[in-house]
């Protein structure tokens, strides 16, 4: 595929005035990143949700760089035709312009990324504009912000006052006024999302957030229930990995254990005639075979 084939930010952009619905799933691992890009997904965001899924942490928040960047790579030698977005984990991009800049620049030039999300509003409209000066696509986040959840006081849908809307706007607005390509509105009403992505000229992507949005994102191992513990009332099962594979270990116990697996036609076999050479030398040499 050439790069022109490509997905980049701009042409998600064009994707909203062109009406286009825009489908954006998670990605960790080679394989699965794989099968997003030939299934034809536009956005593989390597979320910072692999903290919970795939290395076992209760938040997102304690996840590194390091291991963020790993994963980013990873998935980015998957890609062919979809956008990489890498998510800067927490304390990435919260202590200083310098050391958001260092982060975001490896995120693209070691990970092989062609953009990052950071999450909130108002209060990372500097950073975000600092990133698009340097030439690094933004992709915003508002709304119920995983990073925030000591703020927040857990896992709670955010704009469902008056003023709590209102701020959601602000937000929204800060950010594309800061030059990011695009919004992710995570947890929020859905009256609030269509409202927000109404008023906005750059795509709204939601999860939790409602039809109205331009696009929709959701965490790979929910849809496909790979990760069993955690099931949001925003995710729709599209298949139940965890049963299939729990089903298949359970038969493979029992074929292992009653002797019926490998079976001839999953073995090896030796020639005939040398198996027979190899047994009377055995028997002369060890009195065995």
């Amino acid at each position: 595929m050439s790069i022109k084939d490509r997905i980049t930010p701009p042409r998600i952009r064009k994707m909203k005035t062109r009406k286009e619905k825009i489908v954006s799933l998670t990605a960790h691992n080679f394989p699965v990143a794989s099968l997003l890009d030939e299934a034809g997904i536009d956005i593989v965001l390597v979320g910072d949700s692999l903290a919970m899924v795939a290395l076992g942490y209760e938040s997102t928040l304690p996840v590194t760089m390091e291991e963020m960047l790993h994963h980013t790579k990873i998935v980015a030698r998957a890609v062919r035709r979809a956008l990489v977005v890498a998510d800067m984990p927490y304390e990435s991009y919260h202590i200083g312009r310098e050391q958001t800049l260092t982060n975001a620049f490896r995120f693209i030039k070691e990970g092989g990324a062609g953009a990052v999300k950071i999450e909130g509003g108002k209060k990372r409209a500097e950073t975000i504009q600092a990133l698009i000066a340097a030439e690094i696509p933004v992709m915003g986040h508002i709304g119920l912000t995983p990073q925030s959840l000591n703020m927040f006081g857990g896992y709670k849908i955010q704009g469902k006052t008056v003023s709590a809307a209102c701020d959601l706007m602000d937000d929204a607005l800060a950010v594309e006024a800061a030059g990011a390509f695009s919004i992710v509105l995570e947890g929020i009403p859905h009256q609030v999302a269509s409202m927000i992505t109404e008023k906005l000229s750059i795509p709204t992507i939601g999860i939790g957030a409602g039809a109205g949005c331009d696009g929709q994102i959701l965490v790979t191992d929910d849809i496909f229930g790979t990760f069993k513990p955690f099931a949001p009332k925003f995710v729709r099962r599209y298949g139940d990995v965890y049963g299939m594979m729990n089903q298949g270990c359970k038969s493979y116990i029992k074929d292992v254990r009653e002797g019926n697996f490998p079976s001839s036609d999953e073995s090896y076999s030796m020639d005939p005639e040398v198996w027979e050479t190899l047994k009377k030398n055995l028997k002369e040499q060890y009195g065995t075979g």
